[in-house]
């Protein structure tokens, strides 16, 4: 037998990057909307701190046959100490033997994962002339959606915003791609075909007029329940997907607090991501319409991207 695989934060980047994920995080939101991949809603508990939080995150995959679970951090305060927010371990196991086969450092691959599940809204649900990347956000989210999106639109401009000035001015200096730091959310939300809010903030940092028609709008932020990142109006105009009915309706503040106030019901939620790849429901009807993306992550996303970092690892095609 041999032994469990033990794969550093270093090991996996090296591996495998946002953009190399995208594929596989498509197939993974198929085979979860078909049935073909399980997991029940994350497990949330509070730590020291009400603000603090530790998720457990099991899923199982029938293709190739594993199970696992992510094991996930949220510290917002590790930020004044210098330390990422997000801390996460993946294992996996052989789904018919049990047998461990891994361990792998998930805080990048949380990351890189997050930002391809983006790319595969943003290719399936994007006008296909959107050529205006915002992005509000300068943290590690932000830098992994600069990496992936360009993998799916060529975008001829890309701005980025961030109430952090020190920050937002580092991640511009520091990317790859040509990035304009904008002075306010609504400049650079301004005409752009794709979103990304991908910020720390519990009250939305978006305004529904500031959004033209036919956008795309992804939101990877705001996981709970108390918590909003978009403004109500928007959401409630929007023609709207998600990675999880069951995790959306359980987890998004964006979400739940709509219902529970009464701007629209549970049926205005049009499909997971993964029935309209699968050719199940329609995602964008015209070219006015805006479309809105809310990402949660799923176990399934995680386990099928430590998949493909222990596929590339073996060098061979079946683990």
């Amino acid at each position: 037998m041999a032994p469990a695989l033990i794969l550093s934060e270093d090991q996996v980047r090296a591996l495998v990057s946002a953009g190399d994920l995208v594929d596989t995080m498509e197939r993974a939101l198929i085979a979860f909307s078909c049935g073909e991949a399980r997991q029940p809603l994350r497990t949330v508990l509070e730590l020291a701190s009400p603000a603090d939080f530790f998720f457990h995150m099991p899923a199982v995959l029938a293709d190739p046959p594993l199970a696992g679970a992510k094991l996930v951090t949220l510290c917002p305060d590790n930020a004044g100490l210098g330390l990422p927010t997000h801390q996460a371990t993946i294992v996996v196991v052989d789904a018919h033997t049990g047998l461990l086969k891994a361990v792998l450092a998930g805080r990048y691959l949380t990351e890189a994962r997050t930002a391809a599940v983006s790319a595969v809204s943003a290719r399936a649900l994007a006008r296909s002339d959107a050529d205006v990347l915002a992005i509000l956000g300068s943290g590690v989210q932000a830098r992994a959606h600069l990496e992936a999106l360009p993998q799916v639109r060529a975008f001829r401009e890309i701005r980025a915003w961030s109430p952090h000035s020190e920050r937002l001015m580092r991640f511009v200096a520091d990317s790859r791609e040509k990035v304009t730091a904008a002075s306010s959310a609504a400049e650079a939300v301004a005409d752009a075909g794709v979103i990304v809010l991908a910020t720390s903030s519990s009250t939305p940092v978006i305004a529904r007029d500031w959004v033209k028609p036919g956008a795309h709008v992804i939101s990877v932020g705001a996981p709970r329940p108390s918590m909003r990142e978009m403004d109500p109006d928007l959401v409630a105009s929007c023609r709207l997907f998600v990675d999880s009915r069951l995790s959306a309706l359980a987890e998004s503040g964006d979400i739940v607090r709509g219902i529970r106030e009464g701007r629209f019901t549970e049926a205005h939620i049009v499909a997971e991501l993964g029935e309209v790849l699968a050719g199940q429901v329609p995602g964008r009807r015209s070219d006015n319409e805006i479309t809105v993306f809310k990402s949660l992550g799923l176990a399934v996303e995680d386990l099928a991207a430590a998949a493909e970092v222990l596929r590339r690892l073996s060098g061979s095609p079946n683990l």
